[in-house]
């Protein structure tokens, strides 16, 4: 009887060691993770070395904000999308005064600006904060 219950833990152990080493091909036959595309919401910038994020994976409404931008308006804060972002916080690369312009965000159900903003500066940049500048990710359009 013991030796029944020792062929069959060994069994088992072979059957543990071949389906591992079947993960294994498998993991190396599709590249071992390497080359693989970033998947949305991951990696970082290589030039703000911030956590990137896809346009598409924003709320709706970031999304209106960025066609906005590139119409140059009408903005839902006139008084205040356009104005210089002057990067106090120091989240995003060092640039000149007056190279980054900030944009409001409208978040449904409030009826103040709230905490979302797009920063945009030259190049096409564009930086997406849900928590008033306390942190922010680079926008992939």
């Amino acid at each position: 009887m013991a030796a029944a219950a020792a062929t069959g833990r060994q069994r088992y152990r072979w059957l543990l060691l071949l389906v591992a080493a079947g993960m294994l091909v498998l993991w190396l036959v599709s590249g071992g993770g390497q080359g693989d595309p970033e998947p949305a919401g991951t990696g970082s910038d290589a030039t703000s070395g911030l956590p990137v994020v896809r346009l598409s994976d924003l709320p709706r409404e970031a999304e209106r904000t960025v066609e906005l931008i590139d119409a140059g308006g009408p903005f839902p804060e006139p008084e205040h999308d356009g104005g210089t972002f002057g990067n106090r916080e120091e989240l995003l690369p060092d640039r000149p005064m007056g190279y980054y312009r900030e944009y409001t965000v409208p978040t449904p159900g409030l009826d103040h600006r709230g905490a979302r903003r797009i920063v945009a500066g030259g190049d096409d940049e564009l930086y997406w904060t849900a928590d008033h500048y306390s942190s922010f990710a680079r926008i992939r359009r």
